[in-house]
């Protein structure tokens, strides 16, 4: 009975839960398909000035939206299919710069411009994320116990710190006569503009991602080293395994569903990479999918925004991210089905 009962509960709210979730997801979908506009008219405006003996009127055609009873702009809603796909992917300009083997011509195309930077930021720095906060939480692990705790409290701080205020703080040490480009002025001996160009930008970028995100995953590896099995250590000690020995075939295997995890919420993270571009303001030489549906909504000199190109810019990007997560989700499913039960 007291199953029923808790079956009858748990089952509406997983219902609700999933129609909480979903339900964004479906308004974005559907918006990609639809695109909204006011309707407008055309009326005849005289215009007169003032002359010497007469006053000089002209007349002209102006535009203007319609308004309702409550003074609201009027707007009208239209199925136009993929069209707003095409207008984000411009799939003809690709091809021909794809054809002819020209990259700058490719790179000339917002979309395909953020994905090539939202791929290589996700692919370079997770290997780096995942290296580093192994490395932190290895020599935490193996340092004294009376200076771990001050330890993992400094190693934390950059993970405490808000992304865009991280970002920003990183950019005005660098930008200008920043702390450390004058530092690197007068060691080099030459003048640096390492915000004029495009590759040091993203230099600096990955360096913040991985400085801001390696405590997260020292955190989760500390975390998993307190649970290795030490009668493991120590036969492998015995039988004369080095220190690589013990990391490539004990530990890594026994933290690989926390490293699985880490990798799981790192790709979700930095493919939706927002932060960097508006807190190193790169929207000049970089910009990622995520900045590029934050432009779609900005509105143009009439005051319009492109909601359609800014729900298929979101759309594409949950696409490529399940892309990217599905290697690891049937690495996760393979696992979870050969545990034993």
């Amino acid at each position: 009975m007291r199953f029923r009962t808790f079956a009858g509960f748990v089952g509406p709210s997983v219902f609700l839960m999933l129609l909480f979730i979903a339900a964004p997801l479906v308004g974005v979908f559907l918006g990609s398909f639809q695109i909204t506009q006011p309707v407008v008219e055309q009326v005849e405006v005289e215009t007169c000035t003032p002359g010497f003996l007469t006053q000089t009127c002209t007349t002209e055609l102006v535009t203007r939206p319609i308004l309702d009873e409550n003074g609201n702009i009027t707007t009208t809603t239209e199925w136009i299919g993929l069209t707003s796909y095409i207008r984000v992917l411009e799939p003809g300009r690709a091809w021909d710069a794809i054809r002819d083997l020209d990259y700058n011509a490719l790179m000339q195309i917002d979309f395909w411009a953020a994905l090539r930077f939202t791929l290589m930021f996700t692919l370079v720095t997770l290997p780096l994320v995942l290296g580093f906060g192994l490395a932190i939480a290895l020599a935490v692990n193996n340092a004294a116990r009376s200076i771990r705790g001050p330890v993992i409290f400094v190693s934390l701080l950059p993970f405490i710190i808000t992304p865009v205020i991280g970002a920003l703080s990183i950019r005005w040490l660098f930008i200008g006569d920043g702390i450390l480009t004058s530092a690197l002025e007068m060691w080099l001996d030459r003048d640096l503009a390492l915000f004029a160009q495009a590759w040091t930008i993203e230099l600096m970028m990955l360096f913040y991602r991985v400085w801001h995100v390696a405590p997260f995953a020292f955190v989760i590896f500390y975390a998993g080293l307190q649970t290795v099995n030490q009668d493991t250590l120590e036969s492998a000690i015995i039988d004369g395994a080095s220190r690589w020995d013990r990391l490539r075939y004990v530990i890594i295997p026994h933290l690989m569903p926390l490293i699985v995890f880490v990798a799981l919420i790192h790709l979700m993270d930095s493919y939706r990479v927002f932060e960097e571009i508006v807190g190193f303001s790169s929207q000049a030489h970089v910009i990622s999918l995520q900045w590029l549906t934050y432009d779609f909504l900005q509105p143009d000199d009439a005051g319009n925004r492109a909601y359609s190109r800014a729900s298929a810019s979101a759309m594409l990007t949950m696409v490529g991210i399940v892309i990217l997560l599905i290697p690891l989700l049937r690495r996760t499913w393979r696992d979870h089905k050969g545990a034993p039960h």
